[in-house]
């Protein structure tokens, strides 16, 4: 079966995760992924974290499937030269050089339009164009903080936290992917290529917006109603930590079930929407609260909250989070167990549906790695493994037009 993207050639010219994670959804649906790569070394993410001595760490496999690997020293006049032939014949560039890059290197992106007027070039920042910070280096965590992400996330009496899932890195590659097959399509129109960026600062942002939902109706209000804070604590002037309430406007929160003095993911979330009060009293046993002035309704509630969480994990004592679970979603209760990678690379549901999947590799054997969260009723995305450094070097170079003489010759010279 052809895939939506087959045609579409990328210079996949990023590392470490926020563009790699772009450029590897755009391969999954087809597009063909060149990764240009240092000789001798490559993305520093083959080497990162290693679990086998003198093999690609899965940092690197797990960014990085259906890609093929170019090497090329792109300092020197031969690796220039392959590199203008390259952007000649490709849809798309992706970059997450530090600012600035890209001209030293000779490649601006005047001159990249000079060779290729239907060239989009897309590229990760740290912080858009104009910000004052935008000369600051950019990792995950420090994106998480410039982004508003820390200072709402963890307990009100503790500092602000981070969060294990890529808000920075692979969310910012997420909106990257989006912001290329807009240009795509833009171009189609026009017959024009363009500049596509997206700062991770901004990606968090963007993730974040009902925290800014929050700041403006505290400006207005004083307080947040559905923050743990009210009614008995206090507020400032800014968006406060709220442990694990929900965000929405639904109290939530993580209780504790059967074994949690020994297992510290024995935990489900539980969350009370006003719809389901009604099956949440009769599941926990208490139909006398349904119509109880006290609880009845979410404003009367707020001031309960916490005991009701408390009742009901009296109810979850005794019973492990999968066997909460089943029993509460029988009355359409919002609840999930909280699940360990283990959990997780182990389920079969995920297994069957392709979101964890199993890739054989040339050098470690088969590892897992997470598949297309995207979900097509016409296509089923293959996940293929990662490639090994230049792996496909020769292969790319005679697409160009170059000899073996020539090749065997450019060899030499990035070897020196």
């Amino acid at each position: 079966m052809s895939k939506p993207l087959e045609g579409i050639k990328i210079i996949d010219f990023t590392h470490v995760q926020a563009g790699p994670a772009c450029t590897q959804l755009l391969a999954w649906f087809g597009a063909d992924v060149i990764k240009v790569e240092r000789p001798g070394s490559g993305d520093v993410t083959r080497t990162q974290l290693r679990d086998i001595p003198d093999v690609d760490a899965l940092y690197f496999t797990m960014l990085n499937s259906n890609k093929k690997s170019l090497t090329l020293d792109t300092k020197k006049p031969e690796g220039k030269e392959v590199l203008e032939k390259l952007i000649k014949e490709s849809d798309v560039m992706v970059e997450n050089f530090g600012p600035g890059a890209l001209d030293r290197m000779g490649f601006p992106w005047q001159y990249i339009k000079e060779l290729n007027p239907k060239m989009i070039l897309a590229s990760v920042k740290g912080f858009s164009d104009g910000h004052h910070y935008d000369d600051l280096k950019v990792y995950e965590n420090v994106a998480q903080c410039a982004g508003g992400a820390a200072s709402t996330t963890g307990f009100w009496d503790g500092p602000p936290t981070i969060s294990a899932a890529a808000l920075g890195d692979s969310n910012t590659g997420m909106h990257l992917a989006i912001g290329i097959l807009t240009a795509l399509i833009g171009r189609d129109k026009t017959g024009k290529g363009q500049k596509v960026a997206v700062s991770m600062q901004d990606s968090v942002l963007n993730l974040c917006r009902v925290k800014l939902r929050d700041q403006q109706r505290l400006d207005r209000l004083g307080y947040l109603e559905e923050y743990p804070q009210y009614p008995h604590g206090e507020f400032s002037d800014v968006v406060p930590r709220g442990g694990n309430a929900g965000g929405g406007g639904q109290p939530g929160w993580v209780l504790k079930c059967k074994g949690w003095e020994t297992d510290p993911n024995s935990y489900i979330y539980f969350t009370i929407q006003g719809h389901a009060w009604a099956p949440i009293c009769r599941a926990i046993g208490k139909p006398e609260w349904i119509e109880d002035a006290n609880y009845n309704t979410a404003t009367a509630r707020q001031p309960h909250i916490f005991d009701i969480f408390k009742t009901i994990e009296e109810w979850l004592a005794d019973k492990t989070k999968f066997e909460a679970v089943d029993i509460l979603r029988k009355f359409d209760i919002p609840c999930a167990p909280v699940l360990t990678m283990k959990e997780l690379a182990n389920d079969p549901s995920l297994r069957e549906s392709g979101t964890i999947t199993e890739v054989p590799h040339k050098e470690r054997g088969s590892y897992l790695t997470v598949g297309s969260p995207i979900k097509f009723s016409d296509m089923k995305p293959e996940i293929t493994a990662s490639p090994l450094l230049g792996e496909h070097t020769d292969e790319v170079l005679k697409r160009l037009g170059y000899s073996s003489a020539q090749i065997a010759n450019l060899h030499k010279q990035q070897a020196v």
